[in-house]
């Protein structure tokens, strides 16, 4: 329940897709097995932010900065989708 912790989930969330899969899907399981805690008011808010706007992001950022998984290292299919719709291969 500290500023600390939501920003530390919020930044495993931009780097991490493999946590931010398992974030939306179980926030609480998440947050325990990342070693945070959050208050529900922050687990809400962070639910709130859209997945694909992360997706997104995340996208963006350099890939020393990101967690690498093998199955999406992997997967030469990897695609974000950004604000217009269209889908197009990941660049980075």
């Amino acid at each position: 329940m500290s500023q600390r912790d939501v920003e530390r989930t919020l930044g495993r969330l931009l780097t991490d897709a493999s946590f931010r899969r398992g974030f939306f899907r179980n926030p609480a399981r998440a947050c325990l097995e990342l070693g945070v805690q959050l208050a529900a008011y922050e687990i809400e808010a962070l639910l709130r932010v859209p997945p694909r706007g992360l997706a997104s992001l995340a996208a963006r950022l350099d890939d020393r900065i990101c967690r690498l998984h093998i199955e999406e290292a992997n997967d030469h299919r990897r695609c974000y989708e950004p604000e217009d719709g269209h889908r197009q291969p990941d660049d980075r």
